[in-house]
């Protein structure tokens, strides 16, 4: 498994991996009427910060200090949540890199007294940078996946970050390019 996340790619050779549950965690919260929008249905906001506690807790886990969150992508709103779901949180850490975690997160609904299995309501990845005291970047271990299922999400991993990295690199050149055109955005 170890082949996946080699020490030399994480930039990490001296800090051993840590697997994929090592950190895995799930927070859940009930739904409650101050959570709602002006529809009535739980505000996406809500269901973001639970996201980004989800995720900062298993980031913070994994790297073993804090970690602050870096870039929020692909949130998914997929079910709306009501007043009385009983919400859980579900987050791991995907992929690691020299100084930085996306993690992936799940989020499902249930009615607090019934019992119905959950349903998958929405889903983000996110992108950690792990600091030290002084707000600087710190090395973090090399994830190690464990199950079938955590080599895919390490794998889709890295093709969203060679996506980001190239759709900011694309919008850095423009910027140049509008700069040097004579542009002032």
């Amino acid at each position: 498994m170890t082949d996946l996340a080699p020490a030399a790619e994480s930039g990490s050779p001296d800090i051993p991996g840590k697997p994929t549950s090592a950190s895995r965690t799930t927070l859940s919260h009930i739904m409650t009427h101050n959570d709602t929008n002006l529809l009535g249905t739980v505000h996406g906001g809500v269901i973001m910060k639970l996201v980004d506690d989800a995720a900062g807790a298993v980031a913070g886990r994994h790297s073993g200090g804090p970690a602050v969150t870096a870039s929020m992508d692909e949130m998914a709103f997929l079910e709306p949540v009501r007043v009385g779901d009983l919400v859980h949180v579900k987050a791991q850490v995907n992929w690691t890199g020299r100084t930085s975690m996306e993690v992936g997160v799940r989020v499902l609904a249930e009615r607090w007294n019934e019992s119905d299995p959950a349903t998958q309501v929405g889903s983000a990845y996110l992108v950690f940078a792990a600091v030290d005291a002084d707000g600087r970047p710190r090395r973090v271990p090399p994830v190690l996946p464990e199950t079938e299922r955590d080599k895919r999400r390490y794998q889709e991993a890295q093709i969203r970050r060679t996506h980001r990295l190239a759709r900011r690199r694309a919008i850095m050149d423009l910027r140049e390019k509008r700069a040097a055109e004579g542009f002032e955005d």
